[in-house]
């Protein structure tokens, strides 16, 4: 389930491509499979890694197996140069992290001038049904700590050198889901209405059908779960060439 689009955020043949916060590596094996780049996840979490890696190889292709590497690091003290970077992606990554100003000035140290930045952190709104219906929801370990106001994120990624140049919002059917495990937190694993919910969730992702896709795009600019924000760290210029497939200056 990818929650940036490439569409917004192209890729070129030889792109170092970060994607900040791995976890299990959803966007950084899509990245992979995108264009011949070098995608490179990293993560605070073994475990995440080790599944990340796993679910990776069935993916990997004969003539450029190591353009997908899987490494643990702290988003706020990143083991890169300066510069490393064209691309870095952070996808439901903030909320989780007390210093998160570290993390984004981490970012603007190793992404190069002109390189594209997509960041997404939950929508406020359906982010705070979910507080209120259970505190353990954001309470339990390695959950999320805050609630962004998007306006306020995105002034404070624009302070570090960005220029933003697009929003949308994601995944507005799985506002509901999160709703109802939130309201039955004690019985999630075993309520046949989430039970239910889910296996529709999974019908969705494998087989796109037109009902509930047509459906999501149109509910995502009033409920889409996540935020999902562009930037270029430079110019508007660098932006153009970004985007019509030439390289960073």
């Amino acid at each position: 389930m990818l929650t940036i689009n490439f569409r917004d955020f192209p890729l070129s043949a030889g792109d170092r491509v970060l994607d900040l916060g791995c976890g299990e590596g959803r966007h950084a094996i899509n990245v992979y499979l995108q264009e011949r780049v070098l995608s490179i996840g990293v993560d605070l979490n073994l475990r995440d890694l080790r599944t990340a890696q796993a679910r990776a190889q069935p993916f990997l292709q004969a003539d450029r197996p190591h353009q997908l590497i899987f490494k643990q690091a702290d988003a706020t003290g990143l083991p890169f140069a300066d510069g490393s970077f064209d691309k870095i992606i952070c996808s439901e990554v903030l909320e989780h992290i007390a210093d998160y100003h570290a993390v984004l000035r981490e970012v603007a140290r190793v992404l190069k001038p002109g390189g594209l930045l997509a960041i997404t952190v939950p929508r406020a709104w359906p982010e705070k049904i979910c507080w209120w219906l259970s505190d353990e929801y954001h309470q339990v370990e390695g959950g999320h700590i805050r609630i962004f106001n998007g306006h306020h994120l995105r002034d404070e990624i624009k302070q570090q050198g960005f220029h933003y140049y697009r929003r949308h919002w994601a995944h507005a059917l799985h506002s509901p889901f999160w709703w109802l495990k939130c309201l039955f937190w004690k019985t999630q694993d075993t309520n046949p209405l989430i039970k239910t919910y889910h296996r529709m969730l999974v019908w969705d992702l494998m087989e796109k059908p037109w009902l509930t896709q047509t459906l999501e795009k149109i509910l995502n600019p009033i409920m889409g779960k996540s935020l999902v924000m562009y930037f270029t760290k430079g110019t508007t210029t660098a932006l153009r060439k970004n985007t019509q497939g030439e390289d960073s200056p």
